[in-house]
């Protein structure tokens, strides 16, 4: 080997040697800056790298989630730590960085929301910190629909009401639901036939929903989850022999399952025609009443159906609760859905008047429709917010000359509407399988203090779970 060669591999080796002298003690000085950040963060306690939230999603549907994630991995949160304000129910759970809350109601809208969570420590140890987060809620949207002789339109609109939006028209509509990303539109044909058509919220992405066949839906609803709707559906022929009548069928939104055929609801024996019923809150189960006067709690899933004894009518279930108020033969009663516990409801003083509906609320009191008679006259309509012990306190009057055709109220609980029918002997009923005045105007009322915020010409505002009465 030649002298240049010896003083090239003797230079290289020099140079490889510096090398990993360099990265050694450039890694070892990264080593104890990591250890000393890791050091600084554990001697401050947890710090928020960031937050997720869906303001706009937490006004329109329950279970919105906020996000919390951390510097460090975290010690089990307790609901007890978390305080919401404006206070809302919620549940708590942590995974490794991150604290997520999930709120079971939809939020209140136009709202300054501050979320606080104390005694946050690490696993590792260390003091324990206070976070703090806040977000703001936009206003509410709703749906509502006209029907005139030049076509029925479904309207989107603000809680202001100068900036309704048609989204749909069709001939005749007889009805319509709203869920979190569909329009599901009941309509009637020429013939006096049904379609159920379902669409986008801003009324694109037209498709029909297939049906049991050629007949007549009635009684739509919607679940709070799993993307599927409801209603009874009757041959359009029928008789004393054969034909389908007000039959219960369910149905999925999903794209997936678009094509298939509607789920039949039967009551296994016994009679499954079907007079009133409801989607429970928060499950894929089903409340019904079928013509031989038996309640009856039933999965659409299949399983088991549970017999609840005898019932009129079905008054509502609060969304969030699984408690459903019922009209027995003798009175109303609150059954929870999940235990079958049955409760007599508080009675309220005779003098407010005759009790003509009932709304159940998600905070455990009830909406009361009641009504001062004059003979067989009714001389005055009012609507109650009634606690657990019957004490009363009035939201919201109807005029001698008008009559209230439905109650509903708003997913978050903060509003209820309204709908009127005014001066009921000068408005006549269309001429629709689900009759209505020609004249209806839907009134929706602050609970909280009775004042009106808006008041929207139309029917079917979307906080309804079923169609109005007629």
């Amino acid at each position: 080997m030649s002298t240049d060669g010896s003083r090239r591999a003797r230079a290289r080796r020099r140079r490889s040697r510096a090398f990993v002298t360099s990265f050694a003690i450039v890694i070892g000085i990264l080593a104890v800056l990591g250890l000393a950040a890791a050091a600084i963060s554990v001697a401050q306690g947890p710090r928020v790298t960031g937050v997720q939230v869906d303001p706009d999603a937490a006004v329109a549907a329950s279970g919105s989630r906020m996000i919390i994630t951390t510097t460090q991995s975290l010690q089990e949160i307790t609901p007890e730590q978390v305080t919401v304000t404006p206070a809302a129910d919620f549940t708590v759970d942590t995974s490794g960085r991150s604290i997520g809350i999930r709120f079971a109601l939809p939020l209140w809208d136009e709202t300054d929301y501050a979320v606080t969570v104390t005694d946050v420590t690490g696993i590792g140890g260390g003091p324990a910190a206070t976070i703090e987060e806040s977000f703001t809620t936009p206003g509410l949207t709703v749906f509502v629909l006209t029907r005139s002789a030049a076509g029925d339109t479904i309207f989107r609109t603000d809680l202001v009401g100068d900036a309704a939006e048609p989204v749909y028209t069709h001939e005749h509509i007889e009805d319509f639901r709203a869920t979190s990303s569909h329009l599901v539109v009941s309509t009637v044909d020429d013939d006096g036939l049904s379609h159920v058509i379902v669409t986008d919220l801003d009324g694109t992405g037209e498709r029909d929903l297939p049906l049991p066949g050629d007949g007549v839906v009635s009684n739509l609803q919607s679940a709070d989850r799993g993307n599927l709707v409801g209603y009874t559906f009757t041959d359009a022929s029928i008789s004393a022999d054969s034909g389908r009548e007000s039959e219960l069928f369910t149905a999925s939104l999903n794209a997936a399952e678009a094509s298939e055929a509607p789920t039949a609801i039967e009551r296994p024996g016994g009679d499954s025609r079907v007079g009133d019923w409801r989607f429970v809150p928060g499950t894929d189960s089903i409340l019904m009443i079928t013509f031989d006067g038996a309640l009856t709690l039933a999965s659409s899933a299949g399983g088991e159906p549970v017999a609840l004894g005898n019932a009129l009518t079905i008054e509502g279930i609060a969304r969030g609760s699984t408690v459903a108020v019922v009209q027995r033969t003798d009175a109303p009663v609150a059954i929870d859905l999940a235990t079958a516990e049955e409760t007599p409801l508080s009675a309220t003083d005779p003098a407010l008047g005759q009790l003509n509906a009932i709304t159940p609320l998600a905070d455990g009191s009830t909406l009361r429709v009641l009504a001062q008679l004059d003979g067989f006259t009714v001389s005055s309509t009012s609507v109650d917010v009634v606690d657990a012990e019957g004490v009363a306190r009035s939201v919201f009057a109807v005029e001698p000359t008008d009559t209230l055709m439905e109650t509903c109220v708003s997913p978050s609980g903060r509003y209820a509407a309204f709908l009127v029918a005014p001066d009921v002997v000068d408005n006549p009923y269309d001429g629709y399988l689900l009759p209505l005045p020609e004249r209806v105007q839907t009134h929706v009322v602050a609970l909280g203090d009775g004042t009106e915020v808006v008041t929207l010409s139309g029917f079917d505002i979307s906080w309804c779970q079923t169609p109005p009465r007629g």
